[in-house]
């Protein structure tokens, strides 16, 4: 059997549903990551209040990860919507690209209860920057010669896609240069993602209109 006639079986719906499990376990895996306190059962009302305000810092965390592997999920659809053919190199680098969303889980771990330290951030941080970069590999491998995604894709769409991909990992490499003055201010610049992803849609959508 040759390699091609191989390679031909691993469909790109195969190669989405086995990401969407993965996806779906990484999300599980980080919601577990939360840990309820232990809680006595004569506790007061105030001081029940006081015990759950505790876990605010790491329920924050949680929601900005989650934030941040929704958009990884949006964008990998996005991008596989569009590639009708399959070859190993973008299998391989599929599998690469859904370790780091496994690791992406665990390090939120580390970020939801050490946040206030600097290298879970750091981790964190490079985590994201490989995953994102990882994905923006596949999506130039699957449109370098055209041969693998839908012919009537737009030229346009595919540069937008591309600078979309891009931006996460610019945002995560400043946000590890701004935690060296503030961790949480680091932090919450991770959620520049958004309006710098709807920018960039809003754009290459207009010029396609025009």
């Amino acid at each position: 059997m040759s390699t091609d006639s191989f390679i031909s079986k691993i469909k790109p719906e195969h190669i989405v549903s086995f990401g969407d499990a993965i996806f779906a376990f990484a999300i599980t895996l980080m919601a577990l990551s939360i840990e309820i306190p232990d809680l006595p059962p004569n506790l007061t009302e105030l001081e029940l209040m006081t015990k759950l305000g505790e876990m605010y810092t790491g329920f924050e965390s949680y929601l900005i990860s989650f934030a941040i592997i929704a958009v990884f999920w949006i964008s990998y659809h996005q991008i596989f919507n569009f590639i009708i053919g399959s070859h190993m190199a973008i299998v391989y680098l599929n599998l690469l690209f859904l370790l780091f969303i496994t690791l992406l889980s665990i390090s939120t771990s580390l970020i939801i209860n050490y946040g206030s330290y600097q290298v879970p951030f750091i981790i964190y941080s490079i985590v994201v920057i490989l995953s994102s970069s990882l994905l923006a590999v596949i999506w130039w491998y699957a449109t370098k010669d055209y041969k693998l995604i839908d012919k009537n894709v737009n030229p346009l769409f595919i540069r937008g896609s591309m600078i979309n991909l891009i931006s996460i990992p610019v945002v995560f490499g400043i946000s590890i240069f701004i935690s060296f003055v503030d961790v949480d201010i680091a932090q919450y610049f991770w959620l520049l993602i958004v309006p710098i992803n709807i920018t960039i849609k809003r754009k290459y959508r207009r010029e396609l209109v025009e």
